[in-house]
C-alpha cells in the first residue's frame, strides 16, 4: 500500500507538471486594456425587440447629458418607439406599402422624435402595457403590420378618417396612453418642456458615413431598408470618418454607431469583433511549420475561434464600398462607442456599449477592432461640436 501510495503520488505530481506545461502553451485569448473611456450610463436590455437603434441612441444621449454636466437620467425608449411607429405607419400607408414597415430604425429617428414629440423619463412611460418586464415585440409587430396592410387593401376606395384613431388605439393598448403632463422630481413638465430642460440640443447631433457612390462632403440618404425616415448623413472619406470617431472619444463624448454584426469575426459569446486576415497570411501566435500542416477548414476554425489575437486585414475605401454594394455590410445593429483600448499586442480596439443586458465577459460591453469599425460602420452620430474644424469646413458647417 505504501509503495502504491508513493507511486500514485508520483504519477499525480507528474500529471500536474505535465498539465502545467500544457497550460503554458494554451492561447490566453484576448486581453484588453482600456486607454480612454467616456462616462457611461448603465447597460440596458432591448430583449425581444428590434429596437437597438432606440436603446443605443437613448444611451448615447444620456451620456451626452452627463458630458454636458447634467444629471444621470433614464429616458424612455418606448416613448420614442411608440411615436416612431405611428409616423412610420402613416408613411407606409401613404406609400401604398412600398416602405419597410418593421421595428428597425436609425439614430436620427430618436433625435427626430425628441424634436417632434419631446421626451419623458422612463418612470413616466415604461411602455410595457402587455405584462412583461422587458420589451417583447413578437405580437406588437405582427398586429401593427396586419393593421396597416388591411388599411391599404380596404375595399372602400378611399381611407376613412378613423384609421389613424384605430392605429393610436392599438399603440395605446400595447405601450400605454401618452401623458400630456407629468411630475418629475417635484416639477411639472410636458414632454416638450422636459426635453427643453435637458442640457443638450437635438440640432447639435449629425451623422457621418463613408461611401464612394455619392460625392464626398455632401449629404445623402443612406440606402438601407431601416432608413424609413430617409434621413441624410454627411459623406466623408474613411480616414476622416475615423478622425471624427477618435476626436469624439478624445473629448469625452460617446459615438452612436450603426454597424453590421453578421460578420464571422464577431463572436458574441466572447464580446469581440475583428476582421481577420486570410488564413494564408495569419500566423499570429502560431508556429509557421505547424500552421502549414493545417487544412483550410482547420485554419479558419482556429482564426475565428479568437482563442488568440489574430492578424487583421488592412481596410480600404474600396473594400467598404464593395461590401456595401454586395449586401455584405447591412444595417444590422446599433451600439455606442464609449472608449478606446488595446489588446496584449498593442493592437487598437474600441470599447462599445451594447443593449443586450449585462452579460459576460465584460458586463455588457464589447470590444471591436479598429479594422472592424473601419470596415463595418454603416453610420455614426456625434455631437457636431467635437468634429474637427477642417472637416466641418469641408461639409459646410461652422
Amino acid at each position: 500500500m505504501k509503495k502504491f501510495t508513493m507511486l500514485l503520488t508520483a504519477v499525480l505530481a507528474g500529471a500536474a507538471l505535465t498539465a502545467g506545461a500544457q497550460n503554458t502553451d494554451t492561447p490566453e485569448g484576448y486581453k484588453f486594456t482600456d486607454t480612454k473611456t467616456v462616462q457611461t450610463v448603465p447597460i440596458t436590455n432591448q430583449y425581444r425587440s428590434g429596437t437597438c437603434w432606440c436603446f443605443s441612441t437613448i444611451s448615447f444621449l444620456e451620456e451626452e447629458i452627463l458630458r454636458a454636466g447634467g444629471p444621470q437620467v433614464k429616458l424612455s425608449e418606448m416613448w420614442v418607439v411608440r411615436n416612431i411607429y405611428f409616423e412610420k405607419a402613416v408613411k407606409y400607408v401613404r406609400l401604398h406599402g412600398s416602405l419597410n414597415f418593421a421595428v428597425g430604425g436609425a439614430a436620427h429617428d430618436v433625435t427626430h422624435a425628441i424634436e417632434e414629440y419631446g421626451i419623458v423619463p422612463q418612470e413616466v412611460y415604461k411602455g410595457l402595457n402587455y405584462g412583461t418586464e422587458l420589451p417583447e415585440f413578437g405580437e406588437i409587430d405582427e398586429v401593427l403590420k396586419a393593421y396597416v396592410d388591411a388599411i391599404i387593401k380596404n375595399k372602400n376606395g378611399k381611407l376613412t378618417p378613423a384609421w389613424q384613431d384605430g392605429l393610436n388605439a392599438i399603440l395605446d393598448a400595447y405601450f400605454g396612453p401618452r401623458p400630456e403632463t407629468f411630475t418629475y422630481e417635484g416639477k411639472e413638465y410636458s414632454p416638450k418642456t422636459f426635453a427643453e430642460s435637458l442640457p443638450i440640443k437635438m440640432s447639435d447631433y449629425i451623422e457621418f458615413s463613408s461611401y464612394t457612390h455619392h460625392p464626398f462632403y455632401e449629404t445623402f440618404v443612406i440606402e438601407v431598408p431601416d432608413n424609413w425616415l430617409w434621413g441624410e448623413v454627411y459623406n466623408v472619406p474613411l480616414d476622416e470618418m475615423m478622425q471624427v470617431v477618435d476626436a469624439a472619444i478624445a473629448e469625452g463624448h460617446p459615438v452612436a454607431w450603426g454597424t453590421d454584426v453578421s460578420e464571422k469575426g464577431f463572436v458574441g459569446g466572447k464580446a469581440i469583433g475583428v476582421i481577420p486576415e486570410v488564413a494564408e497570411k495569419n500566423m499570429v501566435g502560431s508556429d509557421a511549420e505547424k500552421w502549414g500542416k493545417l487544412s483550410n477548414a482547420e485554419k479558419e476554425a482556429r482564426i475565428y475561434s479568437l482563442n488568440e489575437p489574430v492578424k487583421e486585414r488592412t481596410i480600404t475605401q474600396e473594400m467598404r464600398q464593395e461590401a456595401f454594394d454586395n449586401y455584405e455590410t447591412t444595417d444590422d445593429h446599433g451600439m455606442v462607442i464609449v472608449g478606446t483600448a488595446v489588446d496584449q499586442n498593442g493592437s487598437p480596439f474600441y470599447k462599445v456599449q451594447n443593449s443586450w443586458g449585462e452579460r459576460p465577459p465584460y458586463d455588457g460591453f464589447y470590444y471591436f477592432s479598429r479594422p472592424f469599425v473601419e470596415y463595418k460602420t454603416m453610420d455614426i452620430m456625434v455631437n457636431k461640436n467635437v468634429v474637427p474644424k477642417e472637416i466641418l469646413k469641408k461639409i459646410g458647417l461652422k
